[in-house]
């Protein structure tokens, strides 16, 4: 079972599942996206997925979040994050917070995410966002607790995801939610604390 640590600094693993599910699709999302290694090398239509996940964990990062959720009916949260200088920065209830855990673990708890699901995916097409000719692609990932589906555009310029839309369901009292994502790259810096 993947374990990661809450937001607060000094703060114990927990298997929260509102928590845990936060930060994978928050912090990073890479986790129901990514393909791994070995999906990657049999299927070309793969490959891009995962080379544009990895490197947005390489580039500073202004992520937008909203989501729609069972566990909160007629409710939509937002919620921002920011890579910048090897550092998670996270917004969730409209306070900045630094991550107890850093790019670095993000991209290794990502490895050890990949081992633990099945993927899929597949070109869909191509599409404009935000001015910038874009791949769409569309994954499903399942996990011991999560099943999602997803579609993601990657840049053509620059190969890094630009908008992300995810369906999840980790069943029982949390049920299903929605995300939408969207990527930003220009001028990213730590937020003011």
């Amino acid at each position: 079972m993947n374990r990661l640590q809450s937001p607060e600094a000094g703060a114990q693993p927990r298997r929260d599942h509102r928590l845990r599910l936060s930060a994978v699709l928050a912090v990073g999302f890479a986790c129901t996206l990514a393909c791994t290694t070995a999906v990657a090398a049999n299927d070309n239509g793969c490959q891009p997925v995962f080379d544009a996940m990895s490197k947005m964990f390489s580039t500073p990062t202004h992520i937008y979040m909203t989501e729609t959720a069972e566990f909160h009916p007629g409710k939509t949260t937002a919620h921002e994050v920011i890579y910048a200088g090897g550092t998670i920065y996270n917004n969730m209830q409209g306070k900045w917070i630094r991550s107890s855990m850093t790019v670095q673990q993000m991209m290794d708890q990502e490895r050890e995410n990949r081992k633990e699901a099945t993927y899929t995916c597949r070109s869909i097409g191509e599409e404009m966002v935000n001015g910038q000719p874009a791949s769409k692609y569309a994954s499903h990932s399942e996990t011991e607790d999560v099943k999602s589906d997803s579609q993601i555009w990657i840049s053509r310029r620059s190969g890094l995801p630009l908008r992300l839309e995810l369906d999840s369901d980790v069943g029982g009292s949390l049920g299903k939610s929605h995300r939408s994502m969207r990527y930003e790259y220009s001028n990213v810096q730590p937020p003011a604390m």
